[in-house]
């Protein structure tokens, strides 16, 4: 990917905050084995600012979709202390296998790193940080429910572990799912919108991310509008 690419993901800009799509399959963070992260890319997106932007929250390197970053430090600070107060309201959409009955509902479970040496390895576990995810149905396929999610903490994986644990497995995980670990169909987890209540006399700012490519049939297949 080069600078063009990511500054045509753009989605929102203004003087303290820029939210772009992140491609599935692009970490956001250098990781211990290496590779190109979007973290290299950085520099393209200060737009004239002395100082690269930095990412204001996690999204895991095969989640797609809306990812806020601060411009300068002032800016990093407020938006981290949004995300901290949960006042950040982040949508995510997601295929997952088989699906719920109801239309809604939430699932309240405590997570915990599954191995002390693989910290971003998650269970369920008791004795765990405390979970929640909110979760409505968009559409159904055959085998298949197109969820809208709403994480209200933000547990490491918490969406694919959540829905793993109610037999609902997103689509092309290959951690918490069934998908194989090479050449399976890409986890079917997209960032789809977030709304972010940045400056206070103003209303809140919500930007949205168009449905990746690898997910545009299986959400159609779902009844979803893309």
């Amino acid at each position: 990917m080069n600078a063009e690419e990511i500054v045509s993901r753009l989605l929102y800009r203004d003087a303290l905050m820029l939210v772009i799509d992140k491609p599935t399959g692009l970490a956001v963070h250098p990781g211990p084995k290496g590779g190109e992260t979007l973290f290299h890319h950085l520099d393209a997106l200060r737009f004239g600012l002395p100082r690269r932007p930095e990412a204001a929250h996690r999204l895991d390197k095969d989640t797609s979709g809306c990812l806020v970053l601060g411009r300068h430090p002032k800016a990093i600070a407020r938006l981290n202390e949004l995300f901290r107060k949960k006042e950040v309201d982040k949508v995510y959409w997601a295929v997952v296998e088989g699906g719920p009955h109801e239309g809604d509902g939430e699932i309240d479970l405590p997570l915990a790193p599954k191995s002390p040496d693989r910290g971003w390895w998650m269970k369920v576990d008791p004795k765990g940080q405390p979970s929640l995810t909110q979760w409505r149905v968009l559409g159904r396929g055959e085998g298949l429910t197109l969820l809208e999610l709403r994480p209200i903490t933000g547990r490491t994986h918490q969406l694919r572990v959540h829905c793993a644990a109610m037999n609902f497995p997103i689509l092309g995980d290959p951690i918490y799912g069934t998908a194989p670990r090479f050449h399976g169909p890409g986890l079917h987890l997209h960032a789809r919108s977030v709304t972010v209540p940045l400056y206070p006399r103003k209303p809140p700012i919500t930007a949205e991310a168009p449905v990746p490519e690898h997910m545009r049939e299986r959400i159609a297949a779902c009844g979803g509008v893309i």
